[in-house]
């Protein structure tokens, strides 16, 4: 459920994403349609330079961890295997219901673990999109302020 959340928030900041969100002054007078081909050129340099395009929609760079675990069938896996080993005792019921307590528990825990892990890949995810769009952004710069710009 988490990864779902954490893919809406990288779609939502995409239109974001799309405007390189600077401000870039002229300092040798050059005009609007001059700025207009020196800005495209610098992205287009900074993009080759990075291998990282802020105009593409984020995508994660590696695959998220799967959901796992979960009370309910946690509990129905320590209720059959409780019920086997409760035939063996001679008493099914009472093992189906300590499997089933059991189980949950575990299946609880094994449900918490894999949001933990959603949760570490969705903020290395993020910070991977940010270190990236930094460098982008510093490569952009750069190129600007060659071609005689202030970029803040």
């Amino acid at each position: 459920m988490r990864y779902f959340f954490t893919i809406i928030v990288l779609f939502a900041l995409a239109p974001l994403a799309s405007a390189h969100g600077l401000f870039i002054f002229a300092n040798d007078g050059q005009d609007q349609d001059q700025q207009d081909q020196d800005e495209f050129q610098c992205m287009r340099a900074a993009r080759d330079q990075t291998g990282f395009n802020p105009m593409a929609t984020p995508t994660a760079t590696t695959r998220a961890p799967e959901t796992q675990g979960g009370a309910g069938r946690g509990a129905v896996r320590g209720a059959l295997l409780g019920t086997a080993v409760g035939a063996v005792t001679g008493n099914t019921r009472q093992g189906a219901l300590a499997g089933a307590a059991g189980g949950g528990l575990m299946g609880g825990m094994r449900r918490a673990d894999s949001n933990r892990d959603q949760d570490r890949w969705a903020r290395e995810e993020a910070a991977n999109y940010q270190r990236n769009r930094n460098n982008w952004n510093r490569a952009f710069t750069a190129c600007m302020s060659s071609r005689g710009y202030t970029v803040g």
